[in-house]
């Protein structure tokens, strides 16, 4: 396992990437529903300041392995939903 530090940074950076994806597909695609955009761009700012604030702080009694292992899982799956949403647009 990583220490919390390199889980941080690498959350921030897979997180700058889907910003930056998001902003090209927003001034090049062909969608230009403010709502539908808003909605993308909150759904990247909820999920990195969620996961961020879950390594700073795992939940108690589980073991750690575990959690960061189920906490990788799910930042990844939500990271393929907001890229195939951004790949939609």
């Amino acid at each position: 396992m990583a220490n919390k530090r390199a889980l941080k940074k690498n959350v921030n950076l897979i997180c700058d990437e889907l910003y930056i994806d998001f902003i090209a597909a927003s001034l090049y695609g062909n969608t230009h529903d403010d709502k539908i955009l808003a909605n993308i761009l909150e759904t990247i700012d909820k999920m990195q300041s969620n996961t961020l604030s879950r390594i700073s702080h795992p939940e108690p009694g589980m073991s750690k392995g575990k959690y960061f292992k189920d906490l990788k899982i799910q930042f990844k799956t939500s990271v393929l939903e907001i890229a195939d949403q951004i790949s939609n647009l």
